[in-house]
């Protein structure tokens, strides 16, 4: 056995460039790959074993690596789940082991949680998910403001990590202007062949925050795929969250103002 294949066995945390075969869990279409990050707490071995014992329960749902950008933490990733699957995953007990064991990522300046999404969820052919993710480009710059007081980011940080890529008057010119504009660090960053990532969320181990993030995520995919450009166009965000549905994306839009002017009383982001 080689030394990288041991050091792989023998340590919880995985070097940064580690990328295992996908597993799957959950049925449907779509799935979302989340890399939480995390900070304060350690780059150590112990702490990352006692994670990955909670989180880990049942199936390999999840892996932790080294991340560079991050102080003194590490990185969680999911395998891909399908939304339903990660509503009823470990992830408060999860967050709960991060909390306990001295970890913060809201409260950090350090720390995103990305979420990946397949491409072959957005279209049948490669044409159709282009159409798809050029109309997802559109909806993130026609209420960019909104998403921005959505994902806990400051500007600052938002042009450091997950830059935008600039509003145009339609969904197509904008995915042409990204192509130009090819680089990982952008809001929806496109450099991956499987799937399309959404970086602008600023991390959290505050469950409630985690599941609206990907129920908001979700939504804007489903909008994307099923109107049509002038549509999406015409989208107004008071329209966008009126259609919602799910009770922990409600709760979140309420404690950040974003949802038709109410508000209710929000509990300590971590």
């Amino acid at each position: 056995m080689c030394y990288r294949c041991f050091n792989e066995l023998d340590n919880s945390i995985h070097d940064y460039g580690y990328k295992p075969e996908p597993i799957f869990y959950g049925k449907g279409e779509r799935y979302f790959g989340v890399e939480l990050e995390i900070d304060i707490g350690g780059h150590d071995d112990d702490n990352a074993q006692s994670i990955l014992g909670v989180g880990n329960v049942s199936d390999d749902c999840i892996y932790i690596k080294s991340d560079g950008s991050l102080n003194d933490g590490m990185e969680i990733v999911t395998h891909p789940m399908s939304l339903e699957y990660h509503m009823g995953y470990y992830w408060e007990d999860v967050l709960n082991e991060c909390v306990k064991l001295g970890y913060r990522s809201h409260q950090t300046s350090t720390c995103g949680l990305h979420v990946h999404v397949n491409r072959s969820s957005l279209g049948d052919t490669l044409d159709r998910q282009e159409v798809t993710i050029s109309r997802i480009l559109y909806f993130v710059e026609q209420h960019w403001n909104e998403l921005l007081k959505f994902s806990r980011r400051s500007e600052s940080a938002m042009n450091r990590w997950a830059a935008r890529y600039g509003y145009e008057s339609n969904p197509k010119k904008l995915l042409d202007k990204a192509k130009e504009r090819y680089g990982r660090y952008s809001a929806v960053n496109l450099c991956n062949c499987n799937t399309i990532e959404f970086r602008m969320f600023r991390g959290t181990l505050k469950l409630n925050t985690l599941l609206a993030t990907l129920q908001m995520v979700n939504r804007i995919c489903d909008v994307a795929f099923a109107l049509s450009d002038e549509e999406m166009q015409g989208l107004s965000w008071s329209n966008f969250v009126a259609s919602v549905a799910e009770p922990e994306l409600i709760r979140y839009l309420k404690e950040r103002r974003l949802y038709i002017n109410e508000e209710i009383v929000s509990e300590e982001e971590m």
